[in-house]
């Protein structure tokens, strides 16, 4: 139960929490772009089985490499970018403490 409420609680309660203190003018516009970080998780339709509850998904899906995850970190130097950036890495953390709680 931790596992799942930390999971998802980072996918949809931290993007709410980022938009309302770092983007006061944009919020719906911001917590559409933070939530939508979820996109990235179409890759894991490339999988065999597409979901699998033990399997850790960094450096396992395309989109969930460490060459994804540096070029995610890389939009965080660009204002218009920045966002989108901060969306992915979000996702990616949810997913890293997925991975650490699997292990655990």
């Amino acid at each position: 139960m931790l596992r799942f409420l930390m999971h998802y609680g980072i996918h949809f309660i931290v993007p709410f929490i980022v938009a309302f203190v770092f983007f006061k003018e944009k919020r719906l516009f911001a917590v559409s772009i933070l939530i939508g970080g979820i996109l990235i998780d179409l890759d894991h339709l490339l999988a065999d089985p597409i979901f699998d509850t033990n399997r850790c998904s960094i450096n396992f899906h395309p989109l969930h490499s460490y060459w994804a995850i540096g070029l995610y970190l890389c939009l965080l130097f660009f204002r218009k970018t920045r966002i989108f950036g901060i969306a992915l890495l979000i996702h990616i953390l949810a997913d890293l403490t997925d991975c650490y709680l699997i292990a655990r």
